[in-house]
């Protein structure tokens, strides 16, 4: 899957769910959707001396237009010493905790799939 021209059979990106995409300039976009939720987000990068404070907050639009902040984004650290990247939401239906991983048939390291873990 591609991300691109939808006449050539392409996924466009709004048929797209349950992703991240990391920009330039420390901010984010992305959805995250199930059967009783669809949400775009958007983020920027926090920087803070707490070690448990998110790396990004995120933030959705209300019903009314306005911007709220749902929740965050955490750098982690595996066993191997590796980087990854966690999420909590408050999705209006309950928090959503996720991982988050290459997008399936995406090369763009910056473009991540939302995995659900509870």
């Amino acid at each position: 899957m591609t991300i691109g021209n939808a006449n050539k059979g392409d996924t466009a990106m709004t048929d797209l769910v349950n992703f991240i995409r990391f920009n330039d300039k420390g901010t984010l976009s992305g959805n995250i959707a199930s059967i009783s939720y669809d949400i775009d987000i958007a983020g920027q990068a926090y920087i803070s001396d707490n070690p448990k404070a998110p790396a990004y907050r995120l933030f959705a639009e209300s019903p009314l237009g306005r911007r709220v902040e749902i929740g965050g984004i955490w750098k982690k650290q595996n066993q191997n010493g590796g980087d990854y990247f966690t999420l909590t939401v408050n999705t209006g239906y309950g928090r959503l905790n996720a991982n988050l991983g290459r997008y399936p048939g995406q090369d763009d390291e910056d473009f991540m799939a939302v995995i659900p873990w509870d």
